[in-house]
């Protein structure tokens, strides 16, 4: 009986042994690091990549869009909130990078506005307008968008009336 006992104290010592050389093995491994690019919605930031740059990946492309600019540097757009990752790949198809892009909110005075559950987005800096916002009520978020789009294609159509050729 005395026997029984003994292998039943040696079981949890030899378990909690292993579960230490495990955690110190995991903690001897070096982690890999992985950079973070942080840009506001709407807006872009610049960043510089290896100049053997050949194929970009982005993880999810409703989140950031990347266009590359001679001289490896990477113009980074935020188009939607979340997180998404840039893979960065030489012509061999081998990882040169890997970086985190982070999309936030708005960092300027933006004023939202709640009419029950449906959300205004306003900016104002020194007065309030209408901005369009993901997150904002359908119908606001619609009918602002329509009203930017016609406002859009009202000035480039004046401005290509200014510029064309005399006959």
């Amino acid at each position: 009986m005395t026997a029984l006992f003994a292998s039943r104290r040696r079981a949890p010592i030899q378990s909690l042994a292993f579960v230490v050389l495990l955690l110190a093995a995991v903690a001897a491994t070096p982690a890999r690091a992985i950079d973070t690019i942080t840009v506001s919605l709407d807006q872009a930031t610049i960043t510089k990549m290896p100049e053997n740059v050949s194929t970009l990946v982005i993880g999810n492309p409703l989140i950031a869009d990347v266009t590359v600019q001679p001289g490896g540097l990477l113009v980074v757009t935020g188009k939607g909130y979340g997180t998404t990752n840039l893979i960065a790949l030489d012509r061999s198809g081998a990882v040169i990078s890997e970086r985190y892009i982070q999309v936030l909110g708005p960092q300027n005075q933006v004023v939202y506005v709640w009419r029950g559950p449906n959300r205004e987005s306003y900016s104002c800096a020194p007065d309030c307008e209408p901005r369009v916002t993901l997150g904002d009520a359908s119908g606001y978020f619609g009918e602002t968008l329509g009203q930017t789009g016609n406002r859009t294609a009202r000035a480039q159509g004046a401005g290509a009336a200014t510029t064309a050729p005399a006959r």
